[in-house]
Order: C-alpha cells, then sequence, then structure tokens
C-alpha cells in the first residue's frame, strides 16, 4: 500500500480538489484526508481564455502549478503529515483542448515543477499514451470505480456530472464500460454567467422555475454523437447552445439542464444491461432538479454516491492518486472498453521528487 496525493481541476473550472488516500492500486483502497480550494475569479478567468489552447497558456500553466504546490501543503497540513510521508502525487492538470479524433488532448500543469515545489514525486500527463494510441482519452477513473465497487449489486451506473457527464458501467463479470453522455453542467454554468452573473444554478433553483422548451431540447439532442457507440469522449464546449438562445433565464436553464438529463438516458442504449442503481459524483449530484430530471428518465434508484459511502467530492481526485499508482506499476489506465484503446494501456509521466 502506498499513500498518495491526486489532484484533479476539473471541467467546471471551481478550484483544486486534493484527496489522501492508501492503495496498492488495484483491489485496495482506503480514501483519507480531502479538501476543495476553489479559485479566484480572476485565475478562473484566465484559465476559461485557455480553452482551446488560446491566451497566455504559459503563464496559466505555471500559476495553475504553484496552485497545485500550495494544494499539496494545505492537503499535508490538514492530514497532520509532511512530504516525506507521502509516495506519490498523481496530477491532472486541467484540460484546455480534447480532440482524440485529432488524436489531440492538452492538460496543461508542469509536474516537473509540482515535484520540485512539493518536494514529491509526481505522476502527470494521463491521456497522452491513450489519445495516440487511438483511444478517447477520457473518461479515466473507470477503474478506480470497479475497484469502489466491489461488492455492490450490478449491472451498476457511475455518473459522474462535471462539467461534462460520463459514466462507468459495471458487470456482474467486472467488464467495465465508459463513455462521455454529453454536457454536465458546464452549458448551464455558462448560461447563468452570461444571464446574471452567478457561476453556477445552486440546487437548480432557477431551472425548477422554467419550462423546458421542447423544440430546443430535441435541436440539441440533434446531434451524432448520441449515435456514436462507447467508448466515446468530449470536450467541454462541444455543443452549440443557439437552440436556447433568445429563451428567458428560466426557460433556458430548465431546458439544458433537461439537456444533460436526456444525453445521459440516451446512452443507456449503448449499455448491455440496464443500470439498477445509479450513483452520481460531481457537483451536479447536489442540483435537484437535474437529479429529479434523471430519476424521470432513467426508471432507477438515482442516488448521490454518498448512498454507497464514498466522498463525491473527492472521487475523481481519489481516482488520480490510484491511477498514479496504476502508471508506477505498469498497469493499465484504459481498457478497450473504456476508452477505445486497442489494447489495455499504461500511461502518464514520472517525475522524481525534487522535479
Amino acid at each position: 500500500m502506498l499513500t498518495v496525493i491526486g489532484l484533479m481541476s476539473g471541467t467546471s473550472m471551481d478550484g483544486i480538489d486534493a484527496a489522501l488516500l492508501r492503495t496498492d492500486g488495484e483491489e485496495r483502497v482506503e480514501p483519507l484526508t480531502f479538501l476543495t480550494i476553489p479559485y479566484g475569479d480572476g485565475f478562473r478567468s484566465r484559465l476559461r481564455s485557455c480553452l482551446g489552447g488560446q491566451g497566455p497558456v504559459v503563464e496559466v500553466e505555471r500559476e495553475l502549478t504553484e496552485k497545485h504546490a500550495d494544494a499539496v501543503a494545505r492537503l499535508l497540513e490538514a492530514a497532520g503529515l509532511t512530504a516525506d510521508a507521502i509516495d506519490l502525487v498523481g496530477f491532472h492538470g486541467h484540460t484546455i483542448l480534447h480532440a482524440p479524433a485529432e488524436r489531440r488532448t492538452w492538460q496543461i500543469g508542469n509536474g516537473a515543477l509540482l515535484a520540485r515545489l512539493t518536494g514529491i514525486a509526481v505522476v502527470d500527463d494521463f491521456r497522452t499514451a491513450d489519445v495516440s494510441s487511438g483511444g478517447e482519452g477520457a473518461p479515466l477513473a473507470p477503474l478506480y470505480h470497479r475497484a469502489l465497487a466491489a461488492g455492490l449489486e450490478t449491472p451498476l451506473a457511475v455518473l459522474n456530472l462535471g462539467g461534462v457527464g460520463n459514466l462507468t458501467w459495471i458487470g456482474g463479470d467486472g467488464s467495465v464500460i465508459a463513455c462521455d453522455t454529453g454536457p454536465g453542467n458546464a452549458l448551464v454554468d455558462d448560461w447563468m454567467l452570461a444571464h446574471g452573473g452567478a457561476r453556477f444554478d445552486a440546487g437548480g433553483a432557477l431551472a425548477a422555475t422554467g419550462r423546458v422548451d421542447g423544440a430546443a431540447l430535441d435541436a440539441l439532442l440533434d446531434n451524432p454523437y448520441f449515435d456514436r457507440p462507447a467508448p466515446k469522449s468530449l470536450d467541454r464546449d462541444a455543443f452549440d447552445t443557439a437552440p436556447v438562445q433568445g429563451l428567458s433565464p428560466a426557460d433556458g436553464a430548465a431546458t439544458l439542464t433537461a439537456f444533460t438529463a436526456a444525453a445521459v438516458a440516451r446512452a443507456v442504449a449503448l449499455l448491455p444491461e440496464a443500470p439498477r442503481r445509479w450513483l452520481v459524483t460531481g457537483g451536479g449530484r447536489h442540483n435537484g432538479t437535474l437529479m429529479g430530471m434523471l430519476g424521470d428518465r432513467l426508471g432507477a434508484p438515482v442516488v448521490p454516491v454518498e448512498d454507497a459511502g464514498w466522498d463525491g467530492d473527492a472521487l475523481e481526485a481519489q481516482a488520480f492518486g490510484y491511477l498514479a499508482v496504476r502508471s508506477r506499476l505498469g498497469l493499465p489506465l484504459s481498457l478497450p472498453s473504456t476508452t477505445g484503446v486497442p489494447t489495455p494501456l499504461t500511461g502518464g509521466r514520472f517525475h522524481p521528487a525534487g522535479g
């Protein structure tokens, strides 16, 4: 068992999730301390300006890395540990471009600098090997979900609703299928920012007061992505929100929330068997309107992952700590059924302590 830290900066651009855990990179997982450090508005704006590979990428990458080093220091303080107690850091960085069809994916974050700043060995660049081999490069958490789900009733779906939605389907024989379902919270977040300045629709309160525009929803769902088989993945900005332009703030929020739920429901047809239960992680699980829409469409219990004893805020960060250990052991991070790689594939780049 290694003591590791996982770091995640998700597509919602809320901040840095930092998780401490002990794991063997296979079946044994012991989550420990967790914290989130929100981004300030100024840095969030600078980070947003880099999406698509534009803007002040070099400067923002350094600032992002320094913020992650600070997150490690704060996590160690919260846990009452020093850096020499940690074997490894899994550093996801922040995705600013994801185009697997072009064999391109770009996560900014300097692993060597992080190793130097923290004095802890770092694994970063988790997606490049997968995409270079013809895989989708996402989602990468499914093998961690499977490790956590040992002993739970199957078939089971773990649905992550961050900026993008993605699911892990776990069968009774331990088989795993994964894909991005469509938008998670990103479209609603952007809508809220453009219509009043809020960063997100807290609890789905605005959407709950609006009316879903059926024609706009149909137009949003008229996208060839939904007909593609799993595995498949998306960039944060893959969908055009033109169909909702002109709607009231409340109706737009309701329609975009319904779009997220409908996209998840469309993914069920891609699975060998409908899940008996949906465990929802990510910020979307706090959106009561979205959770209600999912329950209406999926025909099975839809509950936060906390119902299984997991921490939905920590899960993605924990996954990259787990994957860092797998990387060092040469174990697969992705499978043909999770990202579409030709064979099970490891990945990640190692940076020794001190950079």
